[in-house]
């Protein structure tokens, strides 16, 4: 699950065979029904092009994917969040993170050792606590498509937006996002606990939000422009 984790980072547009192919290329022996199993346990299957995986068996409502040749010009225009595998020495948890993409400020995170519903709620109510936005972007993925995690948009204000199937480039800024946590952070610790990768990401995101200069920001930070443009009623 790890190298699975380190493949799909670099290269995002792999599909279960591709990725099994590439496994059994660097000495693993797997068949692509066990690399199924272990993407759909990662959580990463909604983003690849196959058939019958990518689906969400419970009955839900599908938004369409709202951020085609949008300029993305101010802060809280798009919101974006989703969910990525962290690994840990023994054992893996879940991160989710809400990020406005004009800013590329990360509103909010957390960690959870399941793919329920109950902690991107709670990343989600903590991002809600410092503004609204105008569109937030989704996968399909059970966990953005459960009517609690719907309910807590007032739609009058906020539009739903969820990328197509098998489509990654829809997210592309949390994508992104992903590689930088993973290269940056996770892949170079060797996180024991979980709250050793509690703390390591705390310090992560602190100095991602607040220190770290990002070139397609005029080398500012993301709190900078967020803060900043909000402030000047941008």
């Amino acid at each position: 699950m790890n190298h699975i984790d380190k493949l799909y980072t670099h290269m995002p547009y792999y599909g279960y065979r591709r990725m099994t192919a590439q496994l059994k290329r660097d000495g693993y022996r797997v068949n692509h029904k066990r690399v199924l199993s272990l993407m759909h346990q990662m959580g990463i299957e909604a983003i690849y092009p196959k058939p019958n995986l990518s689906k969400n068996i419970q009955s839900h409502p599908v938004y369409p994917y709202l951020l085609k040749d949008v300029v993305i010009n101010h802060p809280n225009q798009v919101w974006g969040s989703d969910i990525t595998y962290i690994r840990m020495r023994e054992g893996f948890l879940y991160l989710v993170a809400f990020m406005d993409w004009y800013s590329r400020y990360v509103l909010s995170w957390k960690l959870s050792t399941t793919l329920d519903t109950a902690f991107v709620l709670e990343a989600a109510t903590e991002a809600l606590k410092l503004a609204i936005p105008e569109i937030e972007n989704t996968d399909q993925g059970v966990q953005f498509t459960s009517w609690d995690y719907l309910n807590l948009w007032d739609q009058t204000k906020t539009k739903i937006s969820m990328d197509g199937k098998g489509r990654f480039t829809d997210n592309i800024f949390t994508e992104r996002l992903w590689r930088s946590v993973k290269y940056d952070e996770v892949y170079l610790k060797n996180y024991q606990t979980v709250l050793d990768a509690k703390d390591g990401l705390t310090q992560y995101f602190n100095t991602y939000n607040y220190r770290r200069l990002h070139q397609s920001l005029g080398y500012k930070t993301p709190a900078e422009v967020y803060f900043k443009e909000r402030r000047n009623g941008s």
